[in-house]
């Protein structure tokens, strides 16, 4: 394991700095959006914006990598993204911004299908697992950390748009400077959303909604921390323990689903989610020392429901099916991200800064209710039959580690067989 960490740290140096950007960008903008005065419906649009570039990059960058090569599509998405931030900063208007989020998330696409093809090749069936948790592990750090960087300059100035490109810039470094060889790249295979549900509902559904919680989160928390009053430091706060809070989470929430029916921690997950978010509506305004902890326990549990539905699907597929079922799921997460701050954003200029944690309290309530649901429709997966959890982050990972991991999966089922 020591020797693939070793060949892959460049990449992984290269992800935590982007991290560091990319956390930095989405925070900054949604906290200028509020502090300019546009209106939560606006905002949410303009930050939906990403994911809609995110669905586009996700069909669009494979090609250019099958095409051009790994480094030059990271260099140019690199690039590009470094340079739409710097714009953000001089031309402060919400259409222009829009325009701008969507040719941001069609970058970080790009990047990250090139940063996780390249991992995905330096892995083995035998540390796959244990790379991509390294891996997960440095986005939710990245991500984290990156909310506290919004203290080191007021975000009404360009400062923090300039911090932001020369984090997203310093991370094509360690990249193009690495002595690897570039690994082959394949096209992925595809199946079909109707296919995957007739499989597993529940996982398709669950995907769908974990995208709206998590696009919510990423896209408003900062809104709705502004609104409800926090400066900017209670608001790089309030978004630090809501991400990094996942870090912690991942792991046991995990392996618990491994050991029992996934369906009935799933549908804990949600509920105990669904009643902190609830808490937070019921106080109105609560203390920091109570909303800090409470962001933290609903992130903690939010941000696991995607690894929690994605690996409930894959207990339902054919080994055969597994690789191909990743980029259908990723295609769905983000489609849900995208509509999720849009929904929020309009449901907060009516009902105020409370329509946010009321808002995922209903999506997080709504599945546990699905799933309740469907464990009467269904027996539970074998034992035998369940495969091991998969760590994955939504709306950062484009899936290929994870597919990676299907396929050692599928491999050893067929060999096995």
């Amino acid at each position: 394991m020591t020797h693939v960490v070793v060949a892959a740290w460049p990449l992984l140096l290269g992800m935590g700095l982007l991290m560091l950007g990319g956390g930095l960008q989405g925070t900054l903008l949604g906290l200028r959006a509020t502090l300019e005065g546009f209106p939560p419906s606006v905002t949410g649009v303009v930050m939906a914006c990403y994911y809609l570039g995110y669905l586009g990059g996700t069909v669009l960058a494979p090609r250019f990598v099958q095409r051009v090569g790994h480094i030059r599509v990271f260099a140019a998405f690199t690039s590009m993204a470094s340079t739409a931030i710097l714009l953000q900063a001089v031309f402060v208007q919400p259409l222009f911004w829009a325009l701008l989020r969507l040719a941001s998330g069609i970058c970080f696409a790009g990047i990250y299908v090139v940063a996780e093809s390249w991992l995905n090749d330096r892995a083995t069936s035998r540390d796959r697992g244990s790379l991509l948790a390294i891996y997960m592990v440095v986005l939710y750090v990245g991500l984290g950390c990156a909310q506290f960087l919004l203290l080191l300059a007021d975000p009404r100035h360009a400062t923090l748009f300039m911090l932001t490109s020369v984090l997203i810039s310093l991370a094509l470094v360690p990249t193009a400077l690495s002595v690897q060889p570039a690994p082959e790249f394949r096209m992925p295979a595809k199946i079909g959303f109707r296919e995957l549900y007739r499989g597993s509902p529940l996982g398709v559904v669950g995907v769908l909604i974990a995208g709206m919680i998590t696009g919510t989160l990423f896209s408003v928390g900062p809104v709705y921390a502004r609104l409800s009053g926090l400066d900017t430091r209670g608001v790089a706060t309030f978004m630090g323990v809501s991400i990094l809070a996942a870090v912690l989470t991942q792991y046991p929430i995990g392996r618990l689903s491994d050991r029992m029916d996934r369906r009935t921690v799933i549908a804990w997950v949600c509920a105990l989610a669904s009643l902190v978010a609830t808490a937070v509506v019921v106080l109105r305004e609560p203390p920091l020392y109570v909303l800090f902890p409470l962001a933290a326990v609903f992130g903690g549990l939010a941000l696991t429901l995607y690894s929690l539905a994605l690996s409930h699907v894959n207990d339902h597929l054919e080994p055969s099916q597994m690789v191909a079922a990743s980029g259908a799921l990723i295609l769905l997460n983000g489609a849900g991200a995208a509509i999720g701050p849009v929904i929020v954003g309009f449901l907060m200029e009516p009902f105020g800064a409370q329509a946010y944690f009321a808002s995922l309290a209903v999506l997080a309530g709504l599945l546990a209710l699905f799933d309740l649901w469907r464990k009467a429709r269904r027996a539970p997966v074998p034992a035998e039959q369940k495969g091991p959890f998969l760590s994955a982050q939504p709306q950062a990972a484009s899936g290929r580690m994870v597919a990676g991991a299907a396929e050692d999966r599928a491999r050893a089922a067929e060999e096995s067989s």
